[in-house]
């Protein structure tokens, strides 16, 4: 793949910095970095979406007949590296990256027509329902269950690791339409609103103190049969291809290169306690110049996997490769982060947001104080989307054909 950049890819990029210099307001920016979860609040997030949108750049990833962009790999690397660059809050996967490609691609024109709109407006907020109790990991096993009752589906299950459950309107779910058919093949893709008296949600608080993720208990919930995607049992094929985005479908590395530039230059400036700044110890820049090696690899495999995609081919097991690696890098930027600031780094406050007028002191910097929640939040990047293990056996199995 050729890898330098057009003068047409230039002048894009230059429209990208032009754009974020004049419209991302410094609040939003100093929210994005003082943010250690993975999820931003939706103070942020939804006013950068609204923002996006009305530049017509918010669904960059969905083709241009469905409301998207339309660009191809380049523009939406140099579109996702840019922001990064500037710090702009990350947008929510759950609408934009997961169930709205997922719709783009399987969705009747009725569903494109109720739903696209206001994913795009931000007017209404998705969760996940995948893993389950006991069927996380192996998530063919899931046990939620769906019958037909007329022209609709009555569910009873539950859902965990829910993220942001308690902001949602509506729910992507795997349920078991045919408990007598093979795991896989037994499985459907529904739609399902949150508001209605059949759903019970059940905060649960990280050891981070971040409270994104839920339980979500379905007792008798409804949704009507003109809300399953596809056909019964096309539920398996359907998630498999939304994992894939998940894992694959947007680039990791830009994010990742600017932390660690972030890191790099708290390094020059925090003292070592013994001769000079952190920034001067062997051991910390070894660290720091194998994280971004990495990083760049891995950027280079985004940029394959983006031309496959422009190419209409999907991405296929080598997205679990770059799941793989991302999750490993950010777990060692925030290792490292731990490790530059020492007793500072092990402060963890428990109020949220880390940002605005209301945000706790640091003691020390407020880097110093993001240390320990980003450590800790950044557990979970080597668990959703698929554990290491899973991701591993993937590769295994589909890539190196053992």
């Amino acid at each position: 793949m050729n890898m330098d950049l057009s003068p047409e890819d230039l002048a894009f990029r230059d429209e990208v910095r032009a754009f974020l210099a004049a419209h991302l307001p410094e609040r939003l920016r100093e929210g994005a970095r003082n943010t250690p979860s993975v999820f931003v609040e939706p103070d942020i997030g939804d006013e950068w979406h609204r923002l996006l949108h009305a530049r017509g750049w918010v669904a960059y990833n969905w083709p241009a007949e469905d409301g998207g962009t339309g660009w191809d790999p380049v523009k939406r690397y140099l579109f996702e590296k840019e922001c990064a660059l500037a710090d702009a809050p990350a947008l929510s996967v759950l609408g934009l990256k997961l169930i709205g490609p997922v719709l783009c691609r399987y969705g009747t024109p009725a569903q494109k027509a109720r739903f696209l709109p206001p994913i795009l407006d931000a007017s209404e907020k998705w969760c996940q329902g995948y893993s389950e109790p006991g069927a996380g990991s192996d998530l063919a096993s899931l046990k939620t269950r769906a019958v037909r009752q007329g022209d609709r589906y009555v569910i009873n299950g539950s859902k965990i690791w829910t993220t942001h459950a308690h902001y949602a309107d509506w729910m992507f779910c795997l349920v078991r339409t045919d408990p007598d058919a093979k795991p896989q093949a037994g499985i459907s893709f529904l739609l399902v609103p949150m508001k209605q008296p059949g759903i019970t949600i059940r905060p649960i608080v990280t050891h981070a103190g971040d409270h994104e993720v839920n339980q979500v208990f379905l007792d008798n919930a409804e949704t009507l049969v003109e809300h399953r995607v596809g056909e019964e049992g096309q539920g398996w094929e359907i998630a498999k291809y939304l994992l894939e985005n998940e894992r694959g479908g947007s680039c990791a590395a830009p994010r990742l290169l600017a932390d660690i530039e972030g890191l790099k230059r708290v390094a020059e400036s925090e003292p070592s306690g013994t001769n000079g700044p952190l920034g001067a110890q062997d051991s910390l820049r070894r660290r720091l110049a194998r994280l971004e090696l990495e990083a760049l690899a891995l950027e280079t495999t985004e940029l394959r996997i983006l031309a496959d995609l422009a190419q209409g081919r999907r991405p296929g097991p080598q997205t679990s490769l770059v799941k793989l690696v991302a999750a490993n890098i950010r777990q060692a930027i925030d290792e490292l982060a731990v490790d530059l600031f020492g007793p500072l780094g092990l402060q963890l406050p428990p109020e949220r947001p880390l940002y605005g007028n209301s945000a706790p002191e640091p003691v020390g910097s407020r880097e110093a104080q993001l240390a320990m929640p980003a450590y800790l939040n950044g557990r979970a990047w080597t668990i959703f989307g698929g554990t290491n293990e899973v991701q591993k056996g993937i590769i295994a199995k589909q890539v190196l054909g053992l």
